[in-house]
């Protein structure tokens, strides 16, 4: 059965889809073909970036003074613990930095007293290594970067032979220069601890409100868009929900790192479920909207949304900046926003519950909103098997996608290695360090990593060559570093890609600073040369060594989207009411939505895999994900207005619910009921029709599955008119 496309432009819209501009990394954007390479300019770090400059500046400047080479290394490893500090919890960061720190300095150490023996020794050792930093990823981000950046000192250490003597002095100022810059960020120049956790629960209401402007934009059409709607469910239903995800891990992990729940931290939580619950009634205003309603519906809740988007993003600003709100001066809005309603039952019932929630998040932003009055999660720490041994046993199989790429990042770096020791230059580590950094689990993601690191190198070494040639004094090539450090660290999240642009600078007086003699043009013609040479044998790894197809991905995450909706059907359409009622709907709402979240990546992955894109079965699966997102949307508008759906319709309700499950399992499809499926399951109902028609189109029984007003399924999911 053929379907939409819910990734081409439809036609008359290019002009607005350009204007939504390319996606990122933090907001992927709802067309799954396009990588995320666009610049999030709400992440500058600008305090971050002074901290690292000062972090190794302060070094750079005292050997400027002293000249005693070894503060140099100190002056590194201050530099590299910047870039493993990826921000969380303190306790995380402190085991994280302080490992990094001494393991760095023994691993410099030990691969220089190493590399005397020769390439049999060396490259094994080397090899083993690399594997282990690149299988570090299993444990967490922290542990991720901290894998990548010691891949870095590895490099560096096969550079030169050390004696023992240099290789204890090495070991010691990589040491020190790594715990201090560890000393500098979590004691002597803290940041906010709770800081990161607030500015993800304000990203999680900013994002609402995007989403609340946007419904209002569709709302306002002349006729429903099944591509304009199918686009808006990507673009903000799945970008909220992955930032609602993250916030909730941040602030869970807050609460284990202090083992404990705080009165920050359980604000943080209330802030965070009260977005929740909004973000779920939002997305069954959208359904009411979309499935063509009457005029007087579409104005009413027009003016719901332009009401509602203000005080969501007075909420977000007030969180992002910790202040506090007036709720005397905002309660008048609040509750203006839900008036005039009442003429439609769902609606209103909707917008309560939404207001509701609004008031409790601006009550949260008073001085006197939150008294701790309980415990709202458990706040145990984990145990270190828990911690460390089940990540690396769970993903100790050729089906996980780390074991995978830590094997593929083995295998290439050996020739790598071997070519760069036997024509040794004072840059050929350049290469090895490409190829590892560049390299992602999917092929999708190397080959974004790869095109924002060859352009980030072209363009910053240009413009590192240039600032080169006017830095004629050490003191000189030092300032410019501090304020490139500053520049560099302070932009590390809007992108990758503009990351590398300016880290690129940087590296070049680096070298200039550490390995004098050397002209800026060859620093820049070796590392643009090396970079292009190490992307592109990245991105030829992914599709020759155990790759991971796209299709057979996209297949799997399929049958697990499925199995949630059909539990998520379970739960609203067969549950008996209760708090256990809701408390299973919210779970598995939660679980159906990072379903479909999965289900997309592993789609916009596919499309952006060579042939992987016509492939029949992606094919299907993006009809199947933009029919799964309003199944699911339906079953919300179930949820909060459970009268909505006919009693009589019972025999239709454990159809769905066993339809569901049965294309997620693989098993039979259910006998239809022959009962009249009445006007709050028709929709519902038409959907489950085009979900079994695309993935099943064998199936098909020859079967009247027009409704009692004569409708049935349409190329999009709508009820039509039966012809």
């Amino acid at each position: 059965m053929a379907g939409p496309n819910p990734s081409a432009s439809p036609p008359g819209r290019a002009p607005r889809r350009r204007a939504a501009g390319r996606g990122s990394l933090a907001r992927p954007g709802a067309d799954l073909r396009r990588l995320p390479t666009g610049l999030d300019l709400r992440n500058v770090r600008l305090v971050e970036g002074v901290r690292a400059a000062f972090a190794f500046g302060v070094v750079i400047l005292i050997n400027i003074w002293v000249q005693w080479p070894p503060l140099l290394t100190m002056a590194l490893a201050a530099n590299l613990a910047c870039f493993c500090d990826t921000g969380g919890p303190m306790r995380v960061r402190l085991r994280v930095l302080t490992a990094f720190s001494l393991l760095g300095g023994l691993l410099w150490a030990g691969v220089g007293l190493l590399q005397p023996l020769g390439l049999p020794v060396v490259v094994p050792v080397a090899c083993a290594l690399i594997f282990a930093c690149s299988y570090a990823r299993v444990w967490s981000v922290q542990a991720q970067a901290a894998g990548n950046v010691l891949v870095v000192v590895l490099c560096i250490a096969l550079d030169r032979p050390l004696t023992l003597e240099q290789a204890g002095i090495v070991a010691l100022m990589f040491a020190a220069g790594g715990l201090w810059a560890t000393l500098l960020a979590l004691v002597i120049w803290r940041l906010h601890p709770y800081r990161p956790a607030h500015r993800a629960v304000a990203e999680v209401w900013h994002g609402l409100a995007r989403l609340c402007g946007d419904l209002e934009r569709l709302v306002a059409l002349g006729e429903p868009d099944a591509a304009a709607f199918d686009g808006h469910a990507r673009g903000h239903r799945r970008g909220v929900r992955a930032s609602i995800e993250t916030a909730r891990t941040m602030i869970l992990d807050l609460a284990r790192s202090r083992e404990r729940v705080s009165e920050r931290t359980a604000q943080a939580l209330l802030r965070l479920e009260s977005a929740e619950q909004i973000f779920s009634a939002l997305i069954a205003v959208a359904e009411l909207i979309e499935s063509r309603p009457a005029p007087s519906r579409r104005a009413l809740t027009k003016t719901f949304l332009r009401r509602l988007r203000p005080l969501l993003v007075t909420i977000a600003r007030a969180i992002r900046d910790d202040a506090s709100l007036d709720l005397g001066r905002l309660e008048h809005s609040i509750a203006r926003a839900a008036e005039g309603l009442a003429e439609d039952a769902t609606l209103a019932r909707l917008a309560e519950r939404i207001v509701g929630r609004v008031r409790i998040g601006a009550k949260l932003s008073t001085p006197e909103g939150y008294r701790p009055g309980g415990t709202l999660t458990d706040g145990r720490s984990l145990d270190r098997w828990t911690r460390y041994v089940e990540p690396l046993a769970q993903n100790f199989t050729l089906a996980s996608p780390n074991l995978r790429h830590a094997l593929r990042a083995t295998a290439v770096s050996a020739p790598a290695l071997a070519a760069t020791l036997t024509y040794a230059g004072a840059f050929t580590h350049w290469l090895v360090m490409t190829v590892v950094l560049t390299m992602q689990p999917f092929y999708a993601a190397t080959w974004q990593r790869a095109l924002e690191r060859i352009g980030g190198t072209v363009l910053g070494g240009l413009a590192g060559a240039v600032l080169a040639y006017y830095a004629t004094t050490p003191l000189v090539e030092a300032g410019l570093i501090l304020v490139l450090s500053v520049v560099g660290f302070a932009a590390r999240q809007i992108s990758y890609g503009f990351f590398v642009t300016c880290l690129t600078p940087l590296v070049v007086l680096l070298v200039e600073l550490l390995e004098p003699g050397h002209s800026s043009w060859e620093i820049v013609g070796m590392r643009a040369g090396l970079t292009v040479l190490g992307g592109l044998i990245a991105v030829a790894s992914c599709l020759v060594l155990w790759p991971i197809w796209e299709p057979d991905q996209v297949r799997q995450e399929l049958r697990r989207a499925l199995k949630a909706h059909a539990d998520f059907a379970e739960a609203v359409l067969l549950a008996a009411p209760g708090e256990a009622r809701e408390a299973a709907i919210s779970a598995r709402a939660r679980a159906a939505g990072l379903a479909l979240n999965d289900l997309e990546a592993a789609l916009s992955r596919a499309l952006q895999q060579p042939r992987a894109g016509g492939h029949p079965e992606v094919e299907a699966a993006m009809v199947a994900d933009a029919t799964l997102r309003r199944i699911s949307a339906r079953l919300t508008v179930l949820r909060h207005a459970p009268e909505a759906a006919a009693p009589e319709a019972q025999g239709w309700r454990n159809w769905i619910a066993a339809t569901l499950a049965a294309l997620g399992q693989d098993r039979p499809l259910p006998e239809r009921p022959d009962l009249d499926r009445g006007q709050s399951l028709a929709r519902l109902v038409s959907q489950v029709d085009l979900l079994t028609g695309t993935l099943r189109p064998g199936e098909l029984r020859a079967i009247d599955v027009a409704g009692p007003q004569g409708e049935t399924a349409g190329r999009d999911g709508r009820a039509v008119p039966a012809t």
